[in-house]
């Protein structure tokens, strides 16, 4: 029987419910995502995104009566989530969405258990096991048939395919990093929503800083579903979402936290089949199978990460 399932009934729930509400808030971000492609440079959106988020966290922090004064190795622990977490991997997710559906992008976003459970076991001395491993290896079985798949049917041939998961594929170890370094002691030093407001405002400014050399000054879109979307991706799937994951994600580690990425592409996928017209081939359905069964047998293990 695992640690979780020791838990005390409360405790357990105190973990279930934010994970089912940061699963169902992210398993539709990446259509949103989608749709802030076009008109706005990639980085500026993530800029504004960042922007709303970080105001907000700001607010609930003070509502909360944290302190801001995290002197300077606060700060630099917050500069650091900002720069891996709201700048490399949402620019490296906003560009990998001009290459592919978000859904796709989403079933490879999954195997952010992969890196977690890595970077847990070099720099936190937690154990891997067997079970994770295999079905790690899996997993990348499962997202090599998807690259197959989307190579095929892409008119640029597999150009775009590699383009998009190359993209994913740094999200997912940016992600990760920022996820194992939320888990660590040096975390718990300071006030959770603190350091998350000082990392979003520091991680828009240094989005726009990016916007700005790539793509020129500011642009906006002021089209009903971009403003949306904006207010949709910065509340809710930024300020919320984050606020809940990394409470659990300090709790029970950084590899059980990733086990909300495989519920995520299931959701990414179904809204990307209504909404973006994805086909499903017998070779697309097999990778997402695969990939899904790898994340299955990794997260079923006894104890996949202690």
């Amino acid at each position: 029987m695992s640690d979780f399932d020791h838990r005390p009934q409360s405790t357990k729930a105190a973990i279930l419910v934010p994970f089912a509400i940061v699963t169902l808030i992210w398993g539709s971000t990446w259509l949103v995502i989608r749709d802030q492609l076009g008109v706005v440079p990639p980085s500026w959106s993530v800029s504004y995104r960042f922007l709303v988020a970080g105001l907000a966290m700001t607010a609930y922090a003070k509502f909360r009566g944290e302190s801001f004064r995290l002197g300077a190795g606060g700060l630099l622990f917050a500069l650091a989530i900002g720069v891996f977490q709201f700048v490399m991997n949402f620019n490296f997710v906003y560009r990998a969405e001009q290459f592919i559906t978000s859904g796709l992008v989403a079933v490879v976003f999954a195997m952010l258990l992969v890196p977690n459970a890595l970077f847990a076991r070099v720099f936190l001395g937690q154990r891997l096991g067997g079970q994770l491993i295999a079905g790690s290896a899996v997993a990348m079985a499962g997202a090599a048939l998807l690259f197959v798949h989307e190579a095929r049917v892409d008119p640029a041939g597999p150009a775009n395919a590699l383009a998009g998961i190359g993209f994913t594929a740094l999200a997912i170890l940016a992600a990760s990093t920022a996820n194992v370094m939320q888990a660590t002691r040096t975390a718990k030093r300071y006030p959770m929503h603190s350091v998350l407001a000082v990392a979003m405002l520091s991680g828009a400014g240094m989005d726009a800083l990016l916007a700005y050399a790539l793509a020129g000054p500011p642009s906006f879109e002021w089209r009903a579903g971009y403003v949306a979307g904006i207010v949709y991706l910065g509340l809710a799937a930024s300020a919320l979402a984050f606020s809940l994951y990394y409470r659990v994600l300090r709790v029970i580690g950084p590899a059980k936290a990733a086990y909300s990425s495989v519920i995520v592409p299931v959701i990414a996928m179904l809204l990307s089949t209504l909404f973006e017209g994805y086909r499903w081939s017998p070779l697309a359905a097999a990778g997402a199978a695969v990939t899904g069964l790898g994340l299955v047998i990794a997260l079923s293990a006894r104890r996949p990460n202690r």
